[in-house]
């Protein structure tokens, strides 16, 4: 499997990439990682790294110049364990990992899959690392069809990730095989009355004053993630109420985000957690009254609904397809892109009367329509495809 980015990091590729793993393992494959340099090592996983820059010592995320070095080194890592371990599939996340596979395994016979995350000007766009107008612009995009066209099988997490490969890039149908983001409902569950003095202690190591409702975000801070707008909109709702406190957890960009939201006048109403452990993150969510995914990518997923939906928390999104596709009716959808309507959905979210029934809704259909290892079976039938 590669693995174009600092994997093991506690945000949604790599949470994609171990729970496939993990699922793999369970149907009895042996999985093999080649990946960046930094990253956490994660126990009874075969990881291999390539070797460091050291003008970049701490990459971890993010568009930059820098990924092009990265890639190259990782080319490098790649072929060598295929040479050594001669492996039956190659699996490839995102384009930059699809590049290196069709090449390495056009030289060595061996078949590739392409996970597919997203396009890849769509997301350099969206990092505000290419426009439109650029004169980069149009070669990237002719490379990324040619990496969509040329690998004989793509997966993809949303259907709407699908419809776009198809529409936009040329891709045929029967080479285009939808595996949606999972959640793993046994380590993401509502909470229990019995852990009410656990979680008070760690309301109180969070700052939270007693009697307001949380808003909880887990996830990358970053503008295309909607971060922005969130922290507009819990400025317009505090005009109005100020019973409410604002849970936001993920990295980079903390220090930035901690300081507008003190420009914003919402600093006393605002937790910022910094990076979270994907083992203790259902522990933070577990204190949130509603939870909010704001994110503004039309190309991308955002498996942090799932597992939203695993803890039965009435979700808040941006109107786009994907949130569409994981939430159905029991979302409570946004305008996108707009500050004034995320705040009127969150506090709709909040005062809402059958909030229970959505509640119970949202983890039964996450339990029964998302989980891991529906998710790989649909990858095991795309190897036994190529394979074939």
């Amino acid at each position: 499997m590669i693995a174009p980015t600092s994997f093991f990091s506690d945000y949604g590729c790599s949470v994609r990439i171990l729970e496939e793993i993990r699922a793999l393992r369970r149907l009895g494959h042996d999985v093999r990682v080649s990946t960046y340099k930094n990253g956490q090592d994660v126990p009874g996983l075969s990881i291999e790294r390539t070797l460091s820059i050291p003008f970049r010592a701490h990459y971890e995320v993010g568009s930059s110049p820098h990924k092009i070095a990265f890639d190259l080194l990782l080319f490098w890592t790649v072929l060598l364990q295929a040479l050594r371990r001669r492996p039956d599939v190659i699996h490839a996340h995102m384009h930059e990992g699809a590049f290196i596979g069709v090449v390495v395994g056009r030289l060595l016979h061996i078949p590739i899959v392409f996970d597919f995350q997203g396009s890849l000007t769509g997301e350099m766009m969206d990092h505000r690392f290419l426009r439109r107008d650029s004169p980069f612009y149009r070669p990237l995009r002719h490379l990324e069809t040619v990496i969509d066209r040329t690998s004989r099988l793509i997966l993809t997490s949303s259907h709407n990730a699908r419809d776009l490969l198809i529409a936009e890039f040329g891709c045929q149908p029967e080479r285009v095989l939808t595996v949606p983001d999972g959640v793993d409902t046994g380590a993401f569950y509502p909470p229990a009355g019995g852990e009410r003095d656990r979680l008070a202690n760690l309301r109180a190591r969070l700052s939270v004053p007693p009697g307001r409702k949380i808003v909880v975000y887990l996830g990358l801070l970053a503008a295309y993630q909607g971060t922005d707008a969130l922290l507009e909109a819990a400025a317009l709702m505090l005009r109005r109420r100020a019973d409410l406190h604002f849970s936001i957890m993920g990295f980079p960009c903390v220090e930035e985000y901690r300081q507008r939201a003190k420009q914003l006048g919402i600093g006393a109403h605002a937790t910022f957690t910094g990076k979270i452990p994907y083992e203790h993150a259902r522990d933070y969510l577990a204190l949130g009254d509603v939870a909010v995914a704001p994110k503004l990518s039309a190309t991308e997923g955002s498996g942090k609904i799932l597992n939203y939906m695993a803890m039965g928390l009435p979700t808040i999104a941006f109107e786009t397809p994907v949130s569409r596709e994981y939430l159905g009716h029991e979302g409570i959808y946004a305008e996108r892109g707009s500050p004034g309507a995320l705040a009127e959905a969150i506090l709709l979210g909040l005062d809402d009367p059958n909030k229970a029934l959505r509640s119970a809704a949202l983890r039964r259909m996450a339990m029964s329509d998302h989980t891991w290892d529906q998710a790989a079976r649909t990858i095991v039938r795309a190897y036994g495809l190529v394979s074939s």
